[in-house]
């Protein structure tokens, strides 16, 4: 992997978006694999040697949303769907599966690049403030080391995910509001359509609820935003 030209898989099988994409990407300084099918984007996936995934959900074979899922198995890596314009189910299903984010096609390259920086830069580092560590009774995060753990035990969480959860730990005792979470956790404002943030704290509860015994606790402030509640 590299940071000067980050590698990026893209994983469609559209030949001729693929190769106007991947013209594109270069021309923002990105390195493009192309790869037409599931099963061969799984593996190239898990080969550790990229940067972040562009997963398109329609493909041959094994699906978008089946390839995901391989993935979550066993990598972190920042994954960003295509879906078809308006299918809010492939787009939550994604979500919940470990998307770091989702754009929908026909999309604009230039949304589709930034979407991409953003999910990139928050799987390497997390806000300007003093990082390390981040501690709430036996929650603890180490932002730059993008660690998570309970009572010293590795919590396994995808990239926003981990950034949500630091935006929730940092705001403490107050409401994290969705909107703060959506710019600070996932690096973009939200838009009054978009559930990713909802999706996304929903699985996390879910983790941290598991792990904790119930010790951990997320409430929803409605119509506002959420609340980390830790009692050990």
């Amino acid at each position: 992997m590299s940071t000067d030209h980050p590698f990026i898989l893209l994983v469609d099988d559209d030949a001729d978006l693929s190769a106007l994409l991947r013209e594109y990407l270069e021309g923002e300084g990105f390195e493009v694999e192309i790869v037409s099918n599931g099963t061969d984007g799984a593996a190239r996936a898990l080969s550790g040697e990229h940067d972040a995934v562009i997963l398109d959900v329609m493909l041959p074979g094994i699906n978008g949303i089946e390839v995901l899922r391989m993935i979550r198995r066993s990598s972190e890596i920042p994954v960003l769907m295509l879906t078809a314009r308006g299918d809010q189910i492939d787009r939550v299903v994604g979500l919940e599966l470990g998307a770091d984010d989702y754009v929908a096609k026909p999309h604009y390259p230039r949304e589709l690049v930034a979407r991409l920086r953003a999910v990139m830069r928050r799987n390497t580092a997390h806000g300007s403030r003093p990082a390390d560590p981040v501690v709430v009774g036996g929650l603890e995060v180490q932002v730059a080391a993008r660690r998570a753990s309970w009572n010293g035990q590795p919590l396994e969480l995808t990239a926003s995910e981990f950034n949500l959860l630091v935006v929730l730990m940092r705001t403490g005792d107050d409401v994290a509001t969705k909107d703060s979470l959506s710019q600070e956790g996932l690096g973009r404002a939200r838009q009054s359509y978009d559930r990713s943030v909802d999706v996304h704290v929903s699985n996390l509860r879910i983790k941290l609820e598991g792990s904790s015994g119930g010790a951990i606790a997320i409430e929803t402030v409605r119509g506002v935003g959420y609340r980390l509640q830790v009692t050990a």
